[in-house]
């Protein structure tokens, strides 16, 4: 595997980690897709910190738990700025 692909995978793992971020988030930072965050996170890393992937796998565990909602926030979001109001 290339240095530059290793040091990607740990600063992505990182970033996970500190940030809280999700796929989505992550892969607009480093300007990457999200299927090469994904890969960074599950593959590379496992063969380069098996710990630190373990830890960043927690966290994207975590917000794929969790995508639904913020799914469903979001569209509330989209039509109370549209003047349609979502009665709670």
């Amino acid at each position: 595997m290339k240095d530059y692909i290793e040091e990607r995978a740990v600063e992505i793992a990182n970033y996970i980690i500190e940030e809280k971020a999700t796929v989505r988030q992550t892969a607009k930072k480093f300007g990457v897709s999200k299927s090469t965050v994904h890969k960074d996170c599950t593959e590379r890393l496992l063969q380069i910190n098996p710990a630190l992937a373990a830890e960043a796998r927690k966290i994207l565990d975590l917000n794929k738990s969790e995508r639904h909602i913020r799914g469903g926030l979001a569209t509330r979001e989209k039509y109370l700025h549209m003047g349609n109001h979502i009665e709670e």
